[in-house]
């Protein structure tokens, strides 16, 4: 195993571990979303690149095509989670105004729902 391997590998740990961490300590939904979406899909590709070099996979196919299809579909799925968050009545943290509601593209429902334990 290289070194250039090595690095990758524990570099896309990192990442991986600043999102769960983000998951857990950011208080919002799409704080949450944005830790998971961002930082772990740096880490899998980083970890996925690693693997690649160590010489444990045989084709950089497999690889290369995992990392396309996690940049093509976590975008997507970070809309549709945001959205149906929004939707649902999650609060926003930081925000004075809620430009989303001024636009009038989306309406919150009106009872927010119960945050589970």
């Amino acid at each position: 195993m290289t070194i250039a391997a090595m690095t990758l590998m524990v570099l896309g740990a990192g990442f991986l571990l600043i999102a769960a961490i983000g998951v857990v300590r950011l208080s919002d939904p799409l704080q949450r979303m944005h830790s998971a979406t961002k930082a772990g899909t740096l880490g899998v590709a980083l970890l996925l690149l690693g693997v690649r070099f160590s010489g444990l996979v045989e084709t950089g196919s497999t690889v290369l095509l995992t990392i396309l299809f996690l940049l093509v579909t976590l975008p997507i799925g970070a809309q549709l989670l945001g959205r149906a968050a929004y939707v649902s009545g999650a609060k926003l943290e930081g925000l004075q105004t809620d430009p989303i509601a001024e636009s009038g593209e989306l309406a919150q429902i009106d009872e927010p729902l119960e945050p589970k334990a």
